[in-house]
């Protein structure tokens, strides 16, 4: 007869103490956030906010967040969003000072990526017909840049610029109608990272590499920038990128691509992982040749390579910029922890980072800020119980029938905040009234609807 292998985990259990202290951590960080409102009554509303966010509601929009604080009406949670007197921005640098004190570290690195937001409607502030990275379809969307901060405690989303198109920024009557400045101009998504990193560089975080995809590694303004601020950077590039480099024959200039062509041999590729996937290590083929700088080699300037393994043809370019003697390993794994970003924007949306239905300007900051805010509130106790479960478990502690309990992720620290500190009402009362409450506006703005259409025909 077969026996059966019990299998035990190691490591501490989550208690009812510990909820009940997240749940106390972010009373704390609400109550850091008082002198950025005029009023007390938009802090306290903001509270409730942030536990609607935290919530297992289905939309975190204006009316459901408003259901599930149990007040009357939608109108506070708009007003929060559109009229209330409070320091947007002022809030961003204080997720971002947060961030800091729960995941900092002087090996820090940034990554840059955009998302995007798909709509019906044309009168959202810079939607348009453009490339939605979220479907992989030209469609109408909007897009928003942002930057995530990862360190190996942890990482989390801490800045957001709004992309508008220029046809937006042609039109300032629709600029207008949804609240954009007159100040605001058209800038690219570059433009727009390079504002973020400003802020970053003002505020003295200590970052150790900047990562990012072709869109911004193609951009030579933004590599100015982090060259002239002394921010290594590893930044994807297109294959016909032009490079000057170094042969036995002389200097050259060729696209990327034909590079390796010149200089390489079999022996200057190595394997490496760039970072750990679901189904172990992400293994590529690696190259670096040294790239000309003003047409001199300083040292600091490379094109890296990454060959796949399963399709020698298929390969992928960087450039590099860093100090002297920097290996190829530390390349890589700057590389990898660019996917980062990419968890990031599925927490955050997990979270409701696209749930909103407003259309102005403000509207969307305050929005995106605010579920910003709570994804680093997320990240940081993440990383707080993250590192005393592996301090409890040492490496190569477990026996075949022993093993490490996997540490806690945001989507499940969101759960059990959601069921055990802030559910969704189960008022008979409170339900009943709500739904009575979405029929009557729903009547009123069909009504309206029509009543325009028959003015219109």
């Amino acid at each position: 007869m077969k026996r059966t292998q019990h299998i035990t985990f190691n490591g501490p259990r989550t208690t009812p103490t510990d909820v009940c202290r997240w749940a106390q951590e972010l009373a704390r960080l609400h109550a850091r956030l008082a002198p950025r409102f005029a009023r007390p009554e938009p802090h306290r509303r903001m509270l409730a906010y942030l536990q609607g966010i935290l919530s297992d509601i289905s939309r975190k929009n204006s009316w459901q967040l408003a259901e599930h604080a149990r007040e009357a009406r939608p109108d506070g949670m708009q007003r929060l969003l559109s009229q209330a007197v409070w320091d947007t921005d002022g809030v961003r640098d204080d997720l971002r000072s947060y961030a800091l004190e729960q995941l900092g570290q002087e090996s820090a690195i940034l990554a840059i990526d955009e998302t995007s937001f798909p709509k019906r409607g044309k009168k959202s502030a810079g939607v348009g017909v453009q490339y939605c990275g979220t479907t992989g379809q030209v469609e109408n969307c909007q897009v928003g840049v942002f930057l995530s901060y990862v360190t190996t405690k942890g990482h989390t989303l801490i800045d957001r610029e709004r992309y508008l198109p220029f046809a937006w920024c042609e039109d300032r009557e629709r600029c207008r109608a949804v609240g954009i400045p007159e100040s605001v101009r058209f800038q690219t998504k570059p433009e727009l990272a390079i504002q973020m990193l400003e802020r970053v560089f003002q505020a003295q975080l200590p970052i150790a590499w900047v990562v990012a995809d072709t869109v911004y590694g193609g951009n030579l303004e933004l590599r100015l920038w982090l060259e002239a601020h002394q921010y290594p950077y590893v930044l994807a590039v297109a294959c016909n990128e032009p490079v000057g480099f170094q042969t036995p024959a002389g200097r050259r200039r060729e696209e990327a691509a034909v590079v390796e062509a010149f200089v390489l041999h079999d022996e200057d590729w190595q394997r490496l992982a760039m970072s750990e996937g679901t189904k172990g290590p992400r293994l590529f083929d690696w190259a670096v040749v040294p790239m000309l700088h003003q047409w001199e080699d300083d040292g600091c300037h490379w094109l890296l390579i990454r060959r796949s393994l399963t399709d020698p043809n298929e390969k992928a370019y960087y450039f590099v910029f860093a100090p002297k003697a920097t290996s190829l390993p530390e390349m890589v794994a700057a590389i990898g922890a660019r996917w980062h970003i990419e968890e990031d924007f599925e927490n955050a949306k997990d979270l409701g980072l696209d749930h909103y239905e407003v259309r102005s300007f403000l509207g969307w900051y305050r929005h995106i800020t605010l579920v910003l805010l709570t994804l680093v509130y997320l990240a940081g106790i993440c990383a707080t119980t993250g590192s005393s479960t592996s301090a409890s478990v040492p490496s190569g502690s477990a026996t075949p029938t022993q093993h490490p309990v996997l540490p806690l992720t945001i989507p499940e620290v969101r759960h059990l905040l959601a069921r055990l500190i802030w559910p969704t009402s189960s008022s008979v009362r409170w339900v009943l009234a709500w739904s009575w409450w979405r029929r009557c506006h729903q009547s009123r703005a069909s009504y309206h609807h029509t009543r325009r259409r028959l003015k219109a025909g």
